[in-house]
């Protein structure tokens, strides 16, 4: 058993996570890959943003195939042993499994990184048939080839992590395009070739702009519906999964609403919700909610991609922090480009990363956990201008709120106004929403922030479910051209106070106050009116 030839490494790392208690069987997946097998369209290349399951599904797809160790007792009791084919193809072929983000020790050039993948191919190879006269000065895809003539032997081929070397800062442009060179050696036209499963985060669409690797079938989260329920966690994988965090946890800390409040959020192409499966096991593991996907990644991420247009892009910002969808024409190629400039290629390029969802035609920011670093965007970049001065205001505005000063809320709504920006014409009330939510941004470090919830026998604006006990809570309803006193009087007569109230018989879910606050623009004096109510 070799380093890259049917090595035990992905069985390993498989079974490992196969006893996990908090196991998802994706098994299934290998019954849609197993028809493909020696067919022309066997080059699946498979897209997701990090931390989307994608390194273990190929780990399971290595460890079902290669012949490095029996793999009987690990898949017998996946949904995948109950397939009619599973027995013939289980533990049955040569695999070869690279993972492209690994590197050999102090490696600073291409030639280092590649080296290490041909030496240690030709080496497992050479091992692996010694009766043959294989040649290590040879290509090894000529190697391949004559291994392939003389015993009729096919490898599949398992790539993790394919887009990798495109993120190493040692790796020039030329050198990526001999990178691809490589692939297209290795793999196109090769009858060896009996599958080719190749995962990572960017398309190969932009990079393959000729003929180097078309071969490939791509599927990414956003357009394609095919193997779309394997990457992610669906609602129902989710329930299972809470169920046994409450009855693994001694004291579970929490809520089936919490998770789907911090980790939900993205669609499929298909209509499917999923959940960050890294964030959900990382939280019920560890029995506490926090950034566990984001804090992976680098730190500016999202100002990295807006960075270049940000006159065009810092309003949209505004509307989707408060929970609006914006419309853009997703272009997975825009993601690889250096120069993100217009809105289509920012906001393709953050839905390929999973800094955005999109669904229906409009990108989304997807839930609290990615909510966050918009909110550190807002509230630490001043290059965005007004809107880093808004959200600067934004403590002011709830301290001002919780002590009844409608004085100082109205000067920071009016301070709002006086920027130039279309978003404070106000032509509806989501306008106005953007902008109340912007200026109370900082109230999502201590509350639960929720737009157009349903409380009561209607809908409100806005409530903030406080985090802390003994906070109070604030139900926020918003008017254009009417008054704080309707607004407060609707959230009197649809009862949305409810919410705080708990059930008959048990205890308030809040123990400081509920204010009730109003807040109206008039389009024809121009001037903001608050008012605030205990209720």
């Amino acid at each position: 058993m070799g380093r890259f030839l049917n090595s035990k490494v992905p069985f390993e790392m498989f079974k490992s996570m196969a006893l996990d208690p908090y196991f998802v069987d994706k098994s299934w997946l290998i019954s849609e890959l197993i028809p493909s097998l020696g067919r022309e369209k066997r080059f699946f290349c498979i897209t997701r943003p990090r931390r989307f399951g994608k390194t273990v599904m190929a780990n399971m797809v290595g460890a079902f195939f290669g012949k490095a160790a029996d793999g009987q007792k690990v898949f017998h009791n996946l949904r995948i042993g109950k397939w009619k084919d599973y027995k013939n193809h289980l533990n049955k072929h040569n695999v070869i499994y690279i993972d492209f983000s690994e590197v050999p020790e102090k490696c600073v050039s291409y030639d280092d990184y590649i080296t290490r993948i041909l030496s240690g191919l030709k080496y497992d190879l050479c091992q692996e048939y010694k009766e043959l006269p294989v040649d290590e000065e040879h290509a090894v895809w000529d190697i391949l080839t004559d291994i392939f003539q003389k015993t009729g032997q096919k490898f599949i081929f398992v790539l993790d992590e394919w887009d990798a070397i495109f993120h190493m800062p040692f790796i020039t442009e030329d050198q990526q395009k001999e990178y691809l060179l490589f692939l297209k050696s290795l793999l196109k036209g090769k009858v060896y070739a009996e599958l080719v499963y190749m995962t990572g985060v960017l398309p190969i669409t932009k990079y393959s702009s000729g003929s180097e690797l078309n071969m490939f079938l791509e599927y990414d989260m956003a357009t394609k519906k095919k193997f779309s329920e394997y990457f992610g966690f669906l609602d129902e994988e989710v329930d299972r999964l809470f169920e046994i965090y409450q009855t693994e946890s001694i004291n579970p800390e929490i809520s089936r609403e919490d998770l789907r409040i911090w980790y939900d959020g993205y669609h499929t192409a298909s209509g499917k919700r999923i959940y960050n499966p890294r964030s959900i096991l990382s939280a019920l593991g560890d029995n506490e909610l926090a950034d566990y996907w984001t804090s992976s990644g680098p730190y500016d991420e999202i100002f990295y991609y807006i960075r270049n247009n940000i006159d065009d892009v810092r309003e949209d910002m505004v509307l989707m922090t408060a929970g609006e969808g914006i419309k853009a024409e997703i272009q997975n190629y825009a993601a690889v480009s250096m120069e993100l400039k217009t809105k289509d290629e920012i906001y393709s390029a953050m839905v390929v990363y999973g800094l955005l969802t999109y669904e229906d035609g409009k990108v989304f920011i997807p839930n609290r956990e990615i909510m966050k670093q918009f909110q550190n965007l807002l509230m630490t970049k001043d290059s965005l201008g007004y809107v880093y001065s808004l959200a600067r205001e934004s403590e002011k505005m709830l301290e001002a709120t919780l002590s009844g000063d409608t004085k100082t809320m109205t000067e920071i709504l009016t301070f709002a106004h006086n920027t130039e920006s279309p978003l404070f014409s106000y032509n509806s009330e989501i306008e106005l929403s953007a902008v109340v939510n912007l200026v109370y941004l900082a109230a999502r470090d201590r509350y639960r922030v929720e737009r157009e919830d349903k409380a009561g026998v209607g809908y409100v604006d806005f409530i903030f479910y406080p985090q802390f006990r003994g906070n109070d809570a604030i139900i926020l309803e918003l008017k254009v051209d009417s008054t704080p006193q309707k607004a407060i009087q609707q959230i009197k007569n649809k009862n949305y106070a409810l919410r705080f109230k708990g059930k008959l018989g048990e205890k308030p879910k809040i123990t400081g106050r509920v204010l009730a606050v109003g807040i109206s623009y008039s389009r024809k004096t121009k001037k903001h009116s608050c008012k605030i109510e205990q209720l």
